[in-house]
């Protein structure tokens, strides 16, 4: 297929433009910054650019990545979210509708759904995020952006029958937390293959299944993430002592930390759920937990990206 793929020059298209022309794709990446995936250069916010493409490239599906993030706020205003993660997104399925497109696949976030008070993890036990959570309400603009193109996604499907998956990802950025600096980037980023990450290379991987299934599924919104080794059970335990029961999944990771000079997480206060995706679309995130403990059992490299110096292509613009 002829696929049109947003965000191309960011963190997950450079990963995944490749993917999808070695599954035998025509890709085409449109992105506000150049680089090595981009053909494209301009904003998803510029209708006449969006309509030009699809005319020009014969554009059969779409991969819709591009869009402000959260460490944006600090750099753009409400507006610019709007503009970019909502106006975006509505001119793409329009141009998708128009072609008579029958796959479109959103690149959403878990983010969306940590309240102010999910964030605050005030609870005695862990909250469980899976689709079934809600009500959803984002504590901020890229939230409520994002938020607002999943109900495109869905209207679209309900009105027009354009097929849409929409993928909640969870943290797979390389850089450091802009908010949490207590632990290493590294130590931080492998405890979070618990219950909040995954690596760049599954993000990209579970898009081209979102792309394979979606005229069979129709419309689906999907938590993907690194499959946590907990359940249900342990959301009490998780909040008091996640510690302990790390220990009883994993009873040689706290030895192969120490060794590291990294800590495990005391607490934990909140969990994503991904086995829907796994149900619907028979996709699994490669990397988990378990082998972030068998890379530092073999003294391996660690199986995800950490660059503290990496910044977006489209703010190197600036």
């Amino acid at each position: 297929m002829r696929i049109l793929l947003t965000g191309s020059s960011g963190w997950l298209g450079r990963h995944l433009a490749p993917m999808l022309r070695g599954a035998g794709h025509v890709v085409t990446g449109l992105d506000v910054a150049p680089g090595a995936e981009t053909q494209v250069i301009g904003s998803v916010a510029d209708r006449t650019i969006i309509y030009r493409t699809f005319a020009d490239r014969g554009i059969e599906a779409v991969i819709h990545a591009a869009a402000l993030h959260k460490p944006d706020i600090a750099r753009y205003d409400a507006q610019a979210f709007i503009d970019v993660n909502v106006t975006g997104t509505l001119n793409l399925l329009e141009a998708a509708r128009m072609a008579g497109h029958e796959r479109f696949v959103f690149t959403s976030t878990t983010s969306l759904m940590i309240s102010q008070a999910v964030r605050d993890e005030a609870g005695a036990e862990a909250v469980w995020l899976d689709e079934a959570f809600g009500p959803i309400a984002p504590r901020n603009i890229y939230g409520v952006t994002k938020l607002a193109a999943e109900q495109l996604c869905r209207l679209f499907r309900s009105e027009y029958g354009l097929a849409s998956i929409v993928l909640r990802t969870a943290r797979f950025f390389p850089e450091e937390d802009d908010t949490h600096r207590d632990l290493s980037g590294e130590n931080m980023k492998a405890n979070e293959f618990l219950h909040r990450r995954l690596t760049v290379e599954d993000a990209a991987a579970a898009h081209l299944a979102a792309l394979d299934r979606a005229p069979d599924i129709g419309f689906g919104t999907y938590i993907v993430s690194a499959p946590t080794p907990f359940d249900r059970r342990d959301a009490r335990a998780l909040r008091q002592n996640a510690a302990a029961v790390i220990a009883r999944r994993f009873p040689q990771a706290a030895a192969l930390y120490a060794a590291r000079g990294w800590k495990l997480p005391e607490r934990i206060g909140r969990v994503y759920d991904a086995r829907a995706i796994e149900q619907a679309l028979g996709f699994r995130c490669r990397t988990d937990f378990a082998a972030i403990l068998g890379a530092l059992a073999d003294d391996a490299p660690i199986p995800f990206a950490h660059d503290a110096d990496y910044q977006s292509p489209k703010e190197l613009r600036r």
